[in-house]
């Protein structure tokens, strides 16, 4: 029965990556094409004492290629400590003509960044919503791509993929592949038709579409998920007007965590959200690969009981393949490289921190922000 089971948990986690795999190599590259620029956009920037990276998103905005006056950039301040704000109004002063504004975000349920955004939102008038983070460096040509993909497919909902810059450390180069390994989910989903996640530093949408979905209404408890749970109404609502901008020149950077703390912060706020998905089929994934985790974690119990030791071995060679095939394309993409030998010991350690957040998340509170939510 246990040899069963195994089975079964081998197969269906083999054949989900797989899937994922061709999802992502079936999804479109969108290739740069001359589109005039009729497209409308408010970017909105929830902050809070983001004075270190404000700098960089900043210059990065001083340097996108889109007509000015067709773009607003709506920075909204919960409730800031340091000098964001200062140096927002001083990069807005130094370029007029990019539209800065600031806002003041209202707490009106458990999460600041859906008050921030919905803040915004009923403020500004253009069609189409974009959201991102203060923590991020934007593409040049990223508005350019965003205006080709609604003029040409017509969408209600745009996904772009996000990456980390890639730093030195082994610590912070594990956090590049654990997020890649998202990135790569998200991206296989899409080619597949069921997607189920997306990256809120990188998403736009309708701003009639949200609110004729009532934005976050039925969520806004759930301190994380301003992106999933958007997702999800969206595909409700329009399945096929969900699509997905794979285009390296639409690739948002953001930085790694600097501490083991803020990293286990962060995985757990990712983490809280996902008992409460609506869609099936972020469900059934999130088991298969939980259960596999699971599996690889107590491979070294296994080796008590009469199961093969060879057979253990290749349930421990075959997950880290399997899994280093999605990513090795993923990378690939970003156009990324890491060493192979970090790849095979982040596909050892993986899973211990998998299961390890995935029991925090059930549990415990976690604090983000010097704020701190449960779940």
């Amino acid at each position: 029965m246990m040899l069963i089971l195994i089975y079964c948990i081998c197969i269906s986690y083999a054949l989900l990556i797989l899937s994922l795999v061709y999802g992502f190599w079936k999804l479109p590259i969108t290739k740069p094409i001359e589109t005039e620029a009729i497209t409308e956009f408010s970017v909105i920037i929830p902050f809070r004492d983001e004075a270190e990276n404000l700098p960089k998103l900043l210059a990065s905005i001083a340097a996108l290629r889109y007509p000015e006056s067709k773009v607003s950039f709506w920075f909204v301040n919960d409730a800031s400590e340091d000098t964001s704000c200062k140096i927002i109004e001083n990069f807005s002063k130094k370029h007029p003509t990019r539209n800065i504004h600031i806002l003041q975000n209202t707490r009106v349920s458990n999460s600041p960044k859906k008050d921030a955004i919905t803040a915004a939102i009923s403020t500004i008038q253009s069609d189409w919503i974009i959201t991102t983070d203060a923590d991020c460096i934007l593409p040049t040509n990223w508005l350019q791509l965003f205006n080709q993909k609604i003029v040409l497919a017509q969408p209600k909902m745009i996904a772009a993929p996000v990456t980390y810059t890639k730093e030195t450390t082994f610590f912070s180069i594990f956090q590049l592949l654990d997020f890649l390994s998202l990135q790569g989910t998200t991206m296989g989903s899409f080619g597949l038709q069921i997607p189920f996640m997306c990256n809120g530093a990188n998403l736009a949408y309708e701003k009639e579409a949200f609110l004729k979905v009532r934005g976050f209404s039925g969520n806004d408890t759930i301190a994380s998920g301003d992106d999933v749970f958007l997702l999800e109404k969206f595909i409700q609502k329009w399945p096929t007007q969900v699509l997905y901008l794979k285009s390296k020149d639409a690739l948002v950077q953001t930085f790694a965590v600097r501490t083991w703390s803020t990293f286990v912060s962060q995985r757990i706020r990712w983490a809280s959200k996902s008992a409460n998905y609506n869609l099936f089929t972020g469900k059934l994934i999130g088991i298969i690969v939980v259960l596999m985790n699971l599996l690889f974690c107590t491979l070294p119990v296994f080796l008590l009981t009469a199961i093969s030791w060879k057979f253990l071995a290749i349930i421990f060679i075959s997950k880290i393949s399997i899994d280093s095939l999605l990513l090795l394309q993923t990378l690939h993409f970003t156009q990324q490289k890491v060493q192979p030998f970090y790849i095979f010991i982040s596909g050892i350690l993986y899973p211990y921190l998998t299961v390890y957040i995935f029991i925090r998340s059930l549990f415990s509170t976690y604090t983000w922000k010097n704020r701190t939510f449960r779940k």
